[in-house]
Parts: C-alpha cells; sequence; structure tokens
C-alpha cells in the first residue's frame, strides 16, 4: 500500500518513540523509509554591531545541525537496517517545518507522513501550535499521527 515514508523527528522521547512505531509501521507494509530532521535557519545575531567571537559562523551552525540531525535520525536507521528496510536520512533547514515537512515528503515521493503528536490540547496547543495540525492542514498526502499511551498518573 505504502512505497516509501516519511518519518519526522525533532529528537523528543515522544519524537523518538513516534520514530520507532513509524519503522515497525514500515516494515508491516515493506516500505522505504526516509527520516527527516527540520533545523531552524541560522539566525544573524541582529541585536549587536560586532558578531561576538564565539557565535557560529553560518557554515560552522549548519554542520553542528546535521551532526545533530544524524544523532537524532540514527535510532531510526538502525531500526530501519535490522528491519532490512531500504533507508535514508535528510536535514533541512527551515523557520517553518510544517512547510518543509510537506515539501520534502512531495519532493522525495513518499507516500505517507508519519509523526507524533505530544497530545496538548486547548491553551497550549493554542499557544504553542502544533507542527503536526500544520502538516495536516498544507497537505492532501496521508498523514498517520502517532500519539503516546500514558498510564494514569503518569
Amino acid at each position: 500500500m505504502y512505497q516509501k515514508i516519511l518519518i519526522t523527528t525533532d529528537g523528543s522521547s515522544v519524537s523518538q518513540h513516534t520514530a520507532c512505531a513509524g519503522v515497525k509501521f514500515a516494515r508491516q507494509m515493506g516500505a522505504e523509509v526516509l527520516a527527516l530532521f527540520v533545523a531552524p535557519e541560522y539566525q544573524y545575531p541582529v541585536y549587536v554591531e560586532i558578531v561576538p567571537p564565539a557565535y557560529p559562523s553560518e557554515e560552522e551552525y549548519v554542520q553542528q545541525m546535521k551532526r545533530l540531525g544524524e544523532e537524532y535520525m540514527g535510532s531510526i536507521m538502525r531500526a530501519a537496517e535490522g528491519c532490512g528496510l531500504k533507508h535514508a536520512c535528510m536535514t533541512a533547514f527551515s523557520d517553518a517545518a510544517a512547510l518543509k515537512i510537506v515539501d520534502v515528503a512531495e519532493q522525495q515521493h513518499c507516500d505517507l507522513i508519519f509523526m507524533g503528536s505530544h497530545g496538548r490540547s486547548g491553551w497550549g496547543q493554542l499557544l504553542l501550535g502544533s507542527v503536526t495540525n500544520k502538516v495536516l492542514s498544507h497537505t492532501t498526502m496521508p498523514v498517520l499521527v502517532h500519539r503516546l499511551i500514558r498510564e494514569p498518573g503518569t
């Protein structure tokens, strides 16, 4: 049914748990896995006239974010490899993560976006926004939202 599944991660524990579930789902489908980490764009220090010496250059920032992305996506890659699935990972840069996720899914010809939800509701969701909700509102592609089931009292 699905040939190529995009699994997103932001490095959080919820995201890592979701990624493992995504790989299991891909194994059931016999689908290829594309892991994606979206890092924020480089921000120049606009509040000072001279760039502080400790402030990373744009090149250093990009390399640091790529290393971080590889670290976050490492568990996805190891799990996919262990399942014998074709897999790849990608770090993208955007201040609009949801739009970048949709763009990458379309450009890479994915059939499904598999992502998690932190489970915020009410004011928390309204104030913080939700990358998952934004993805859902900007794509016609199927999106499978994985939610952690929490035990009562945790």
